[in-house]
């Protein structure tokens, strides 16, 4: 039985999950051994539902792994494209915080509640406004602008500020402050509502996210998976598509976007190197993460 991840699941904001292919959902609890091999090359995952027609090998390295074919039929019918105008859903307008100094103005549809933020790994956030899709790029370009915030945050710097972010209230007081010149700002599509905070709270997900068990911790991050590679540890925190391990002591960090279009199998507590692939052995003699890594240093926030 093959297993092909389908990426992590923040449909529970409480309960995140390894997606399948299948359908099923592995649950992320922390403290539970996680622990699997790679197997074979990586192939692209298609686009939009549909199987890539070639099974392309894609690069070990990249986050979306799909060829270029199928990244571009995916990017056409992507709202992140502005290809799609006549969407008649609602969408909101977001701020969210990753870090001091790390805030960014983005969109998402109003059905899925906090799970972008989660999947983006926001700290904490708070709504601005709803209203219709093209409205709303419209506030989100005008609130980029006048606050001066990028319309993205790499995910290796949002890495490299979590074992140094400031307590809840600090984060509380840099969103209002931000929050209250959003919402003063003039220029807002009319057909946007915006949406002051006295009708809803700031919402923070340092406790969900785990990121006290991270202080002070840079660790190491999974640069790519290869052939009889093996990622292994205990589940510190979870964090975005961030995945914490415990490996021995070592602190190593999965981007679960990696994860996608290879064939895992699971690494069973105890299994021994060697035989099954020449995965390196731990003091003991069991098996320890191989694939390559590079080292994730602590950095304050806002000064890079």
């Amino acid at each position: 039985m093959e297993w092909r991840s389908a990426g992590l699941s923040w449909a529970d904001p409480e309960r995140p999950g390894l997606v399948w292919e299948r359908g099923d959902v592995s649950p992320l609890v922390v403290g539970r051994r996680v622990g699997f091999r790679a197997l074979g090359r990586r192939r692209c995952v298609g686009a939009r539902g549909n199987p890539c027609p070639t099974a392309a090998v894609v690069p070990g390295r990249g986050t979306q792994a799909r060829c270029a074919e199928c990244a571009r039929l995916d990017r056409a019918h992507s709202v992140a494209a502005d290809t799609i105008a006549d969407d008649p859903r609602t969408y909101r307008v977001y701020l969210a915080w990753f870090g001091v100094g790390m805030v960014k103005v983005g969109i998402t549809r109003e059905e899925r509640g906090s799970a972008r933020l989660l999947e983006q790994g926001a700290v904490a956030f708070g709504w601005l406004g709803r209203g219709p899709l093209m409205a709303a790029r419209r506030a989100e370009e005008l609130l980029r602008v006048a606050l001066g915030v990028p319309d993205r945050i790499s995910y290796a710097r949002k890495r490299a500020v979590r074992p140094t972010l400031p307590g809840a209230d600090e984060r509380r007081r840099e969103l209002e402050r931000m929050h209250g010149f959003a919402l003063a700002l003039d220029g807002w599509p009319e057909s946007l509502e915006r949406m002051p905070l006295g009708n809803h709270a700031l919402v923070d997900h340092g406790a969900v996210f785990g990121v006290e068990r991270l202080a002070g911790v840079g660790g190491f991050a999974v640069t790519e998976l290869v052939d009889r590679g093996v990622v292994l540890g205990d589940l510190v925190a979870v964090a975005g598509p961030d995945l914490y391990l415990d490996d021995g002591g070592r602190l190593v960090v999965l981007d679960s976007r990696l994860l996608r279009g290879w064939r895992l199998e699971g690494v069973r507590e105890g299994e021994r190197g060697g035989a099954r692939g020449g995965a390196q052995e731990g003091a003991r003699g069991e098996v320890r993460t191989t694939v390559p890594v590079r080292e994730v240093p602590v950095v304050q926030g806002g000064l890079f």
